[in-house]
């Protein structure tokens, strides 16, 4: 039984993964002072970097689009696993054994160890087909490429490969590399006969087909030769690791750019997914012989953070008969997107591969950007099933598109296309809009709900894009993001509560950016603190509300806290969500010191400058007590406050190494 992953264990890697080691598979850093780094930001497109992290204290944090987090949410974000999935596969890359609560168990290790295996069979193989393309055999296949318009690069950049016309050319090399029958079996690569097993593919030209994670998971072959009798395409069986309607081609060359663009784009083929790239519609991706379905949708979702704050789904189908039929089935599963989508079919019928062939790169994006709403099709496609000629006809085709105009969610564009369908039918206005308002009371529209999972997905907010960082902007307000673990799993979960704001600390007000760097220092060096530094630490007052939250947070994380390396996630546990990333924004704040004794110094200096605004608030009530009491109405307390004023400034005036 699959059960939650122990607390314990989740902090054993975020303590043992190196979160620069990860992000270098990302992302190119540069060093940005002692400790930290920062490169281009993988969640949003900028020319100046702002993307910074600190492996120290294991936290990143983007000061141009606020994502902020640690290596688990990372590394969710980049390949959109799940945070179980995420955490499973950072543990065996560092080789920690996953403990589960409640007599749970991890995945059952022997099928972890098959399924290693398919997948490095399926890489060999990936590998060996590559290698295969440059054969002199191959002729035929590097000929059907450039046709199509695609060169040597678009082939590697694609990884296509070519599958000799042998029986046993890929069975012999697996079977060389120890693979076992049985193992070769089960893997999809090969069919079998009365002789035994014989190579699946033959004579054709080959495409990876990968999961999210990169992982090669099946192929898919096109035809070339004229005596082959087999299929046009041909695709990989349904395996342990391949599942079709789980599954898009491209995705691994798409996803960043779908969750930046939050824009997806459906094509019907292998090639035209490579057209749409190699003409920079870089969203593209494809089914693998199968309709685009509720398992595709899913991904989808996952990708585009369809939460209903906005994003696109753009399907491309031929125009002929079964290009039609696609377009309306994917309409059926349209109720299941919260983003909008638009149907985009090519010039005469023309799929994206045949445009860029025939009109160049600029006409598949201008095919994209002359797409139409995907129920404007369904409508003009469903009422061509009837007469409208006769009143009969089209009553019935009323009754047809009714539902589909009260499913339109957007509330400018029903009342314009109910206006439409009246054109379209020839009927009166009232009439269509009646038609239109009994169907949206009968619920016949489809009722679009935000998935709690995806919104648990949701990114909070940081500063400004273009407010700078170190200034009063924005107020901090926060949407769940990967970042947000609950549970002993720490599974993502949603909040139905209203978001919490907090003014943003103004540190134009040298007391709040004095608060600030106070922050930052304890943040990043908690072991430069001495025990005498964090008593005082703990009783220091902090004016802005949000640096008092952080700081109430930093005294219930020190009192269990036992590794500097989960400093900062504990911090983060302990403050109110809507903080959260302000925390991973001070974690690898830069600090300015260029050498270790320059850190010792400037750390030890901001410390010193915080006790002593401490001091300065002790006086200021002191004084105002005194104020307020004459000298003889109580000597001894008249006298003791003096002593009290006396001994602060004596420690003031120490702190500054005035004596």
């Amino acid at each position: 039984m699959a059960g939650l992953i122990k607390r314990e264990d989740i902090d054993a890697v975020r303590e043992r993964v190196d979160l620069r080691e990860v992000v270098e598979e990302y992302v190119t850093l540069k060093s940005a002072g002692i400790g930290s780094w920062k490169g281009l930001c993988p969640f949003h497109d900028e020319r100046t970097p702002s993307f910074h992290i600190r492996p120290q204290v294991g936290t990143y944090h983007c000061f141009g689009c606020g994502e902020s987090g640690d290596v688990i949410a990372f590394v969710m974000n980049m390949d959109h696993t799940s945070f179980q999935e995420t955490v499973e596969r950072l543990a065996a890359k560092a080789g920690i054994e996953l403990r589960y609560e409640d007599g749970g168990t991890g995945p059952d290790k022997e099928e972890v160890g098959r399924r290693r295996r398919l997948l490095d069979a399926h890489k060999i193989a990936d590998e060996h087909f590559r290698e295969q393309l440059h054969s002199p055999e191959a002729q035929i296949a590097r000929e059907f490429l450039a046709g199509r318009g695609f060169t040597r690069d678009h082939a590697e950049q694609f990884a296509v490969g070519y599958a000799p016309q042998s029986w046993d050319h890929l069975l012999k090399h697996l079977r060389s590399r120890g693979f076992t029958d049985e193992e070769l079996s089960a893997s999809g690569l090969f069919s079998e006969g009365s002789r035994g097993l014989y190579d699946r593919f033959r004579g054709r030209l080959i495409w990876p087909i990968r999961d999210m994670t990169s992982n090669t998971v099946g192929f898919g072959g096109r035809r070339l030769h004229e005596d082959d009798k087999g299929p046009k395409y041909l695709n990989s069986p349904e395996t342990t690791i391949y599942k079709k309607s789980q599954v898009l081609y491209g995705i691994e060359h798409a996803k960043r750019n779908i969750a930046k663009k939050r824009e997806l784009i459906v094509v019907e083929g292998y090639t035209d997914v490579m057209a749409c790239h190699v003409a920079g519609v870089d969203t593209a991706v494809a089914t693998c012989g199968t309709a685009f379905g509720e398992g595709h949708i899913k991904i989808a979702r996952r990708l585009l953070s369809d939460d209903g704050g906005g994003g696109e789904v753009i399907f491309t189908f031929d125009g002929d008969e079964a290009g039609q039929t696609a377009a309306l089935k994917a309409f059926k599963e349209d109720h299941q997107f919260l983003a909008k989508t638009f149907i985009a079919v090519g010039p005469e019928g023309m799929d994206p591969c045949d445009v860029r062939q025939h009109r160049g790169d600029e006409a598949v994006s201008e095919l994209i950007r002359a797409r139409r709403p995907l129920f404007e099709f369904a409508i003009r496609a469903g009422m061509k099933d009837y007469d409208l000629s006769t009143v009969e006809g089209r009553v019935g085709a009323l009754r047809y598109a009714a539902p589909v105009v009260a499913g339109i969610k957007d509330p400018a564009l029903k009342p314009a296309y109910t206006r439409e369908l009246a054109g379209w039918l020839g009927m009166d206005m009232d009439d269509v809009n009646r038609a239109v308002q009994a169907a949206a009371r009968r619920g016949v529209a489809p009722q679009r709900q935000v998935d709690p999972a995806v919104q648990a997905h949701r990114r909070g907010f940081g500063p400004a894009p273009d407010a700078d960082p170190a200034d009063g902007g924005e107020p901090i307000q926060h949407q769940p993001g990967p970042q947000d673990h609950g549970g002993p799993a720490g599974e993502p979960t949603a909040s139905s509560a209203a978001p919490t704001h907090y003014p943003r600390p103004d540190t134009r007000d040298p007391a709040v950016m004095m608060e600030r760097q106070a922050l930052e220092v304890i943040l990043q060096h908690p072991t430069r603190l001495t025990a005498e530094q964090w008593e005082e630490i703990f009783t220091v007052r902090f004016t802005a509300p949000a640096h008092a939250a952080v700081h109430a947070g930093l005294r219930s994380a020190a009192a269990s806290a036992t590794d500097p390396r989960n400093w900062v996630r504990a911090v983060s546990d302990e403050v109110p969500e809507p903080l959260r990333p302000l925390v991973a924004e001070l974690a690898v704040a830069q600090l300015p010191a260029r050498t270790e004794e320059g850190v010792e110094t400037y750390c030890q200096s901001i410390l010193n400058r915080l006790v002593e605004l401490k001091i300065t608030h002790q006086k200021a009530d002191l004084l105002g007590r005194l104020q307020r009491m004459g000298p003889d109405e109580s000597p001894e307390e008249h006298q003791r406050l003096n002593r009290e004023l006396m001994d602060l400034e004596h420690r003031r005036r120490a702190l500054r190494g005035d004596q």
